[in-house]
């Protein structure tokens, strides 16, 4: 079986917005969830959030930022060519309640991934707010899109190039600033961003919890790759994620393990010419 892809497009440098035709995923997918997915017959499995469905239409979309040789043959694909491997809904879904007023942080390709988050919990009847972080203006995208959803939405870009000048690290400043006091907070981004979003609310004692992003191949936990230590514990993102409590994550550890790979996967994109320092790192906190 095959999938084809509906829409494939750059809506900002390095992020990539991908529509997929896939009925069995779209019926039943939920926020929180991603799927597995394949380039091409000889790719690997890599693993995408979710950040819209149509279950009329049988559609998913999801975000994916092009970084090394797998990601930059997704980034290849176009409108009507079909891909082997359209796996999920995988992942424990969100856990969605009236928590009061909700914050959703998110940088990169984490700004999409949050929107299906934002609209179930905008329907469970509470008020969200996101704040939306960048490097610069033109690594900001959907920003419309969520003010028509949500509450209220804040950009901060360290140029401050678009919205209010600034970092993740002084979000207490930003809260005070919009007047926002979160009951939950919720981060999806880079692994940077989402442990610098951990270092800042704890202190503020406010309940946050991140959508982690790790290695990962058959997203049912026999591999392995994708472990990680939670409160002390052993945890597998694909089965028991992929959102966890930030505060009780093992970041250190975290950090390490992502970087195992980093060679491989981003040396060919290196040799073949297609990345340049500053296209691989622009939405990182590298």
């Amino acid at each position: 079986m095959s999938y084809k892809i509906i829409e494939r497009r750059m809506i900002v440098p390095n992020i990539h917005e991908l529509v997929v035709e896939a009925p069995h995923v779209a019926s039943s997918v939920r926020p929180g969830n991603f799927v597995i997915i394949r380039p091409n017959e000889i790719g690997e499995r890599m693993p995408l959030s979710v950040a819209d469905f149509d279950r009329e239409l049988g559609t998913v979309t999801s975000m994916f930022q092009e970084v090394g040789e797998s990601t930059m043959k997704l980034a290849l694909l176009k409108p009507g060519m079909e891909i082997p491997t359209y796996a999920g809904p995988l992942g424990v879904e969100s856990k969605i309640d009236k928590f009061g007023t909700c914050l959703l942080v998110s940088g990169c390709f984490g700004i999409g991934a949050s929107y299906p988050l934002a609209r179930a919990l905008k329907e469970a009847g509470n008020k969200v707010y996101m704040v939306i972080e960048a490097r610069a203006k033109y690594l900001v995208y959907w920003e419309e899109k969520f003010r028509e959803l949500i509450d209220g939405v804040t950009v901060i870009t360290r140029d401050g190039s678009h919205g209010q000048k600034g970092h993740i690290t002084g979000l207490g400043e930003v809260l005070k600033r919009n007047k926002i006091e979160p009951d939950r907070i919720f981060g999806n981004g880079c692994t940077f961003l989402m442990k610098l979003l951990s270092d800042v609310t704890r202190p503020m004692e406010i309940k946050t919890i991140v959508s982690m992003n790790p290695i990962m191949i058959d997203g049912t936990g026999m591999c392995g790759v994708c472990r990680l230590t939670v409160d002390g514990e052993i945890k597998f993102a694909c089965v028991d994620g992929p959102e966890f409590d930030a505060h009780l994550i093992d970041w250190e550890e975290f950090l390490m393990r992502r970087k195992t790979y980093n060679e491989e996967e981003v040396e060919p994109l290196r040799r073949s010419g297609a990345g340049t320092e500053k296209h691989l790192h622009s939405c990182t906190g590298v």
